[in-house]
């Protein structure tokens, strides 16, 4: 029995379409969500294994088929657990021989099984001298999963393709060095930048040892300054301000934003994680309260500066449900991030919004320590007479001028959302 014969046996035959590198940075969209006709989960032993695609081109097609595209497939793959695998990185794994998939997979959450394995149980006996794609080296060391490394050699896959060396120092080219050693061909920087741009808060974290920081703050169309709320729908499902909730391990909210009618943000994303919440309350300001509906399963620490108050109601509940405070002599944003490290965040979204006090002295220290990663701006499609800060409050204030490099924008329900990371 032939590749052909043998995938159609067992039911998996199928041509993925994949997204171009321009639409992989869209950002409008889910993008698995486009790649087919409809849908259907394939599982294995019970797990997850990957998303299988019907109505799609025929293999044979004329669309080139390298490992760019296999790779792009392994991106597409994995960004179907975005929000979920912090502190791990997000992974996709695709199985291809003689020209056909025959697994797929990806690492659903930090302690199950990792993209490999999910790919390879997909594809049983059929990965022995086929190439398996993955879009993050495969790990070489034991932690709460076994080595993908010795995985892929077990199954006696004959050659690997990887999109980017992990930066972990207990990773780095190891993986890639034992995958070798066993005689396997590995092929390395395969559609890198995408693979990196995947998981840029998790290389930053690794590199660095800081979190991965975004600024976001909303702009009026008549550009008559910062405002104190964001565009209409941008926090229902399908907005960019839900999406990113779910991007990020925490978000980081002035205490003066809240009142008891208020609510905490919230992903409204299908099956989001939600983001921890960092208040932070300035002192000469009224005192902080919160919305009456906080819950105790949701993580959320408060940093007050020295003279800052608590509404002695909202005190008592913080106190009942065991949120922590912190003190800080300043409001200053290093000991907020370095917090938040230690709590194994990853990434955190600055949302610029509600009453200003304490996010300007904050940014103030931003550009001379390199802590902000990102901007999202929002240029809302309302013409707003009352707004709450100059233009120039949040980026006029650091120490240096924010330059910006790979800016790109989109629309996202009725406002236009530019994004730019700080050179």
């Amino acid at each position: 029995m032939d590749i052909a014969a043998a995938v159609v046996a067992r039911g998996n035959l199928f041509s993925p379409k994949v997204l171009s590198y321009a639409e992989e940075n869209d950002r409008c969209g889910v993008l698995c969500g486009a790649v087919g006709k409809s849908l259907r989960l394939s599982r294995s032993r019970g797990r997850l294994a990957g998303i299988r695609c019907e109505g799609l081109p025929p293999a044979g097609a004329s669309e080139a088929r390298d490992d760019g595209f296999y790779m792009r497939r392994c991106v597409d793959l994995a960004r179907r657990a975005v929000g979920c695998t912090s502190p791990n990185p997000m992974v996709g794994c695709v199985i291809v021989k003689a020209g056909e998939v025959v697994g797929e997979g990806f690492h659903p959450k930090a302690g199950q099984p990792h993209a490999e394995v999910f790919a390879l149980r997909d594809a049983g006996e059929l990965a022995e001298n086929a190439t398996a794609y993955v879009s993050l080296e495969p790990c070489n060391h034991y932690g709460r999963t076994p080595p993908c490394t010795e995985a892929l050699i077990k199954a006696k896959v004959k050659r690997v393709v990887v999109g980017m060396v992990d930066p972990n120092p207990i990773v780095a080219s190891r993986g890639v060095e034992r995958l070798r050693e066993s005689g396997i061909e590995v092929a390395v920087g395969i559609e890198e930048a995408l693979c990196k741009r995947l998981n840029e808060a998790y290389i930053h974290r690794m590199l660095s040892g800081r979190p991965f920081l975004t600024l976001r703050y909303s702009l009026s169309i008549n550009g008559g300054g910062i405002l104190d709320h964001t565009g209409r729908g941008a926090k229902e499902s399908g907005g960019y301000y839900s999406q990113l909730l779910r991007d990020y391990d925490g978000v980081v909210v002035s205490g003066s934003s809240f009142d008891e009618k208020s609510t905490l943000p919230a992903s409204q994303e299908v099956g989001a994680n939600q983001p921890a919440i960092i208040i932070i309350a300035a002192k000469g300001g009224p005192p902080l309260r919160l919305p009456a509906s906080v819950e105790a399963s949701r993580r959320m620490v408060i940093f007050l500066e020295d003279g800052a108050t608590v509404d002695p109601e909202t005190d008592r509940n913080l106190s009942q449900l065991g949120i922590e405070k912190v003190v800080l002599d300043e409001l200053r944003l290093t000991p907020v991030v370095e917090y938040c490290s230690r709590q194994g965040m990853c990434s955190l979204l600055v949302d610029f919004s509600g009453d200003s006090a304490g996010f300007v002295e904050m940014l103030g220290e931003a550009g001379e320590v390199g802590l902000v990663q990102k901007v999202v701006v929002e240029l809302c499609s309302a013409w707003e007479g009352q707004h709450m800060a100059a233009v120039a409050a949040p980026l006029g204030v650091v120490g240096r001028p924010f330059q910006f490099r790979h800016l790109q924008s989109w629309v996202s329900k009725d406002s236009v959302v530019v994004e730019g990371y700080v050179a």
